[in-house]
């Protein structure tokens, strides 16, 4: 099945149940945080794929992760990043945490880096985060200043949490997921279409 055909099964399956997104506004999520739930907001569900001419600039970004070491751009430039933007006490990033780990798990071997970018814990609630659930790849801390997750808004909307980028072997965003990953086939293939691209 074609990513065309795959989209429009996931789409269909959606008039059943609307897919939860968390707010990524600043001021609402503040509010929502305040408040005695968490403050979730129906999303659309969207995937984009980019053809490689209509890409922008490459992201450059450099951060700390959970357990304190120093990542950038650089270390990931020549082969496939996935990043995902997420935080602890969002539902969808809970619910989407394994078909990630699925997915980083069947694409490591061949090259493809995974990078969650933490938007609001500190280290040892995403440590934690990742213990419950299994996940295995490193996150960025970026609730203090931000500048992760403004890198890559300068290049690519980034309107809702959860957010899954697929970027390419020269650091340009490829593809993007809006809202909670529907299945761990319909991030396969956005990687694969970015693998099989060739090299710069």
């Amino acid at each position: 099945m074609n990513l065309r055909g795959l989209i429009a099964a996931v789409l269909a399956l959606l008039v059943v149940g609307v897919l939860a997104g968390c707010v990524s506004s600043d001021s609402l999520a503040q509010q929502y945080r305040d408040g005695n739930e968490k403050g979730y907001i129906a999303g659309d569900f969207r995937v984009v794929e980019i053809p490689e001419a209509d890409r922008g600039e490459p992201v450059v970004f450099e951060g700390v992760t959970e357990t304190g070491e120093t990542v950038s751009s650089d270390d990931y430039r020549g082969g496939v990043l996935v990043v995902n933007f997420w935080y602890a006490a969002c539902g969808p990033c809970i619910v989407e945490a394994p078909l990630l780990e699925e997915v980083w798990q069947e694409y490591q071997e061949q090259g493809v880096a995974f990078l969650g970018v933490n938007t609001y814990d500190q280290p040892a609630t995403a440590l934690s985060f990742a213990r419950d659930n299994n996940v295995t790849y490193p996150s960025v801390i970026d609730v203090n200043d931000g500048k992760v997750k403004l890198a890559f808004a300068q290049v690519t909307p980034i309107q809702a949490t959860p957010t899954t980028l697929v970027i390419d072997r020269e650091g340009r965003v490829a593809a993007r997921i809006i809202g909670q990953l529907a299945s761990a086939s319909i991030l396969s293939t956005l990687i694969s279409d970015t693998l099989a691209e060739d090299s710069p």
